[in-house]
C-alpha cells in the first residue's frame, strides 16, 4: 500500500524545502508568486525566504568577476521588491547581501594588491639585471639637503640669507666662500618675519605659510619616473588583477556564502538577543501596555517575567490580528502564525509565566493610558528618519501615550531597519479585506459606502522614545548611524 501523500499549503516552510531540488530561476519565480499572493507575509518570514533564496543564487552562480555577481543579485532584488513593495525587509536583505559582497571584494582586492606589491618588490631586489634599470640617486648625508629652500629654488652662486642678518652686517657673505662648503651649511629657521633675497629674480618667499604655494623644481631624491617606491604598494590595475581574480573567485565565493549564512543565523537569533535587554527596561509592579501579537514583544515580556512581576494590558488589534492576539495570550498559536513562530513557538502563554494579562478592546486604550507605566510595541518596518510602520492602531496608542507623557518603546531587529525615507506615507500603508469591517451581505449599504481596512499605521519619530534592537537601545535620532553601518550608499536604490 502506497504511503499517503500529505499536501502542504504554500508558505515559508514549503518554499525552504523546495529550494534544494529546484532550479534557481524556478525558485525565484516561486518566491515572487508567494509574495504576490501574500502566502508569505510579515517581516521575519519574508526576510528568511529572501536570505535563503540569495544563498541559493550565489551558490549556483558561476562568475569570475564580482561585478557580474553584484548585477545578478541586483536583478533578483528588483524582481522581489517589485513583487511586494511594502515588504521592505526584502529590499533590506538584498542591500545587506550586496554590501557584504562589496566589502568582501574590497578586502580580497587589498590582499591581492599586497601580494602583488610584495612580489614586485622581491623581483626588483633579486633581479640580476638591476644595473640596466634607472637608479634612484643616493641620499646625501647632509641634513641641509632636506631644507625646503633647496627643494624649492636652486641658489646660483650664493646661499639665501635672511634680510635681517644682512642689514646689520653681523653675518658675512657666504656666497664668496667655497661652493663645496655650501651643502654643509644649514640655513637658519624660517619665521613669519623672515624674507629672502635671491639674485636670480625668483619670487620672494615672505612667509612660511606661503612657502608651499610657490612652484618648485622636483626633488633630487624623488623616485624616478617608471620606478616604484620600495615601501609603497603598487597600484592595482586591471591587468594586474586579471591574473588574480580567477584564482581568488573560489575563495571569495566561500566567504560570501558564509556571510549570507551569518545573516540567516542573525534572523533566527534576533528575538532572543532583543529579549536579553528586557530586565533593563521592565521593572517590578509596572503596568505595560502592548498591541497586536508580535513575537518579538512576546519573547521580550516572557524574558522579563523570569525575574519580574508586572501586569500587561493587551489591546486586541481588531479586526486584522485579534485572533492571533487571543491565541498568543492563551498559548495556542493560530494556523497563520506557524511560519512566523516555527518550531520554537511559545512553550507557555503569558499567563502561565506569572504575568497578569488584561485583554482590552482598542477603544479603551486612551481611558487606561493614565495607569500605564510603559508602552511596548512591535513593528513591521523601521525607516531611516526614526519613524516606523506598525500594525493598525499603533499610531493612536502612541498619540495617547504622548498625551499622558508615557514612554513608548519599540522592539525591532536591525533587519527591519530600512534606508528608505517616508516621502509618501500613504505608499507605505497596505490595505486588507474590507469585509472584516463591513460584511458584504449588506449589499444595499455597501454600495453607498467606501470601506477601507488599513493593515498598518505610520508612526512618526517624535512619538517614539526608544528603540531596542539586537544591538541595544537607541534613540530615534541615532538610527541613521545604524543605517550607515549596515548599508552601502550605492545599494540604497536597487
Amino acid at each position: 500500500m502506497a504511503a499517503p501523500i500529505t499536501a502542504t499549503s504554500p508558505g515559508l516552510s514549503s518554499f525552504l524545502k523546495s529550494l534544494k531540488g529546484t532550479p534557481t530561476e524556478s525558485s525565484i519565480e516561486h518566491l515572487i508568486s508567494l509574495l504576490k499572493r501574500r502566502q508569505i507575509r510579515k517581516s521575519r518570514p519574508c526576510a528568511v525566504a529572501t536570505a535563503h533564496l540569495l544563498l541559493r543564487v550565489v551558490s549556483a552562480s558561476k562568475w569570475t568577476e564580482v561585478s557580474k555577481l553584484i548585477e545578478r543579485i541586483q536583478v533578483v532584488g528588483r524582481r522581489l521588491c517589485a513583487a511586494q513593495p511594502r515588504e521592505m525587509v526584502v529590499g533590506n536583505i538584498v542591500r545587506r547581501v550586496l554590501g557584504m559582497i562589496r566589502g568582501e571584494a574590497e578586502e580580497d582586492r587589498e590582499d591581492d594588491a599586497g601580494a602583488f606589491s610584495d612580489a614586485g618588490t622581491e623581483s626588483q631586489q633579486g633581479s640580476p639585471h638591476r644595473g640596466d634599470r634607472p637608479q634612484r640617486p643616493g641620499l646625501s648625508s647632509s641634513v641641509s639637503m632636506f631644507s625646503p629652500l633647496r627643494h624649492g629654488i636652486e641658489p646660483q652662486g650664493r646661499t639665501l640669507l635672511p634680510a635681517s642678518d644682512t642689514q646689520d652686517g653681523s653675518v658675512d657673505d657666504v656666497g664668496a666662500s667655497d661652493p663645496s662648503d655650501q651643502t654643509s651649511q644649514r640655513p637658519p629657521l624660517l619665521t613669519s618675519h623672515t624674507s629672502y633675497t635671491i639674485n636670480n629674480a625668483a619670487p620672494n618667499v615672505t612667509s612660511m605659510f606661503s612657502l608651499l604655494s610657490h612652484p618648485g623644481t622636483p626633488s633630487p631624491t624623488a623616485t624616478p619616473p617608471g620606478m616604484r617606491s620600495p615601501t609603497a604598494r603598487g597600484a592595482l590595475t586591471a591587468p594586474n588583477f586579471a591574473g588574480l581574480s580567477s584564482t581568488s573567485s573560489t575563495e571569495l565565493k566561500g566567504e560570501i556564502i558564509n556571510g549570507i549564512e551569518e545573516i540567516i543565523d542573525e534572523l533566527s537569533q534576533v528575538d532572543d538577543q532583543i529579549a536579553s535587554y528586557a530586565l533593563e527596561h521592565i521593572h517590578s509592579n509596572e503596568i505595560i501596555l502592548t498591541h497586536s501579537s508580535s513575537v518579538t514583544v512576546q519573547k521580550f515580556l516572557l524574558r522579563a517575567a523570569t525575574k519580574r512581576k508586572f501586569t500587561v494590558i493587551h489591546a486586541e488589534s481588531y479586526p486584522n490580528d485579534h485572533e492571533a492576539t487571543h491565541a498568543a495570550i492563551m498559548g495556542t498559536p493560530s494556523k497563520d502564525r506557524e511560519d512566523e513562530l516555527g518550531t520554537d513557538s511559545f512553550q507557555k502563554p503569558l499567563t502561565a509565566a506569572g504575568i497578569t494579562v488584561i485583554l482590552i478592546p482598542d477603544s479603551a486604550v486612551f481611558a487606561l493610558m493614565s495607569r500605564v507605566n510603559k508602552v511596548i510595541l512591535g513593528t513591521h518596518a523601521v525607516l531611516a528618519n526614526g519613524g516606523l510602520v506598525a500594525a493598525a492602531g499603533s499610531r493612536a496608542i502612541a498619540k495617547a501615550a504622548r498625551m499622558h507623557r508615557t514612554p513608548v518603546v519599540i522592539v525591532s531587529g536591525v533587519y527591519k531597519l530600512s534606508p528608505v525615507y517616508p516621502y509618501d506615507f500613504e505608499s507605505l500603508i497596505e490595505y486588507g479585506d474590507a469585509s472584516k469591517i463591513f460584511g458584504y451581505e449588506d449589499g444595499d449599504l455597501v454600495d453607498k459606502v467606501d470601506v477601507e481596512n488599513p493593515l498598518f499605521d505610520y508612526v512618526p519619530a517624535e512619538l517614539v522614545d526608544l528603540y531596542i534592537t539586537n544591538l541595544g537601545g537607541h534613540a530615534p535620532s541615532y538610527l541613521y548611524r545604524i543605517v550607515a553601518d549596515h548599508y552601502r550608499v550605492e545599494d540604497i536604490n536597487l
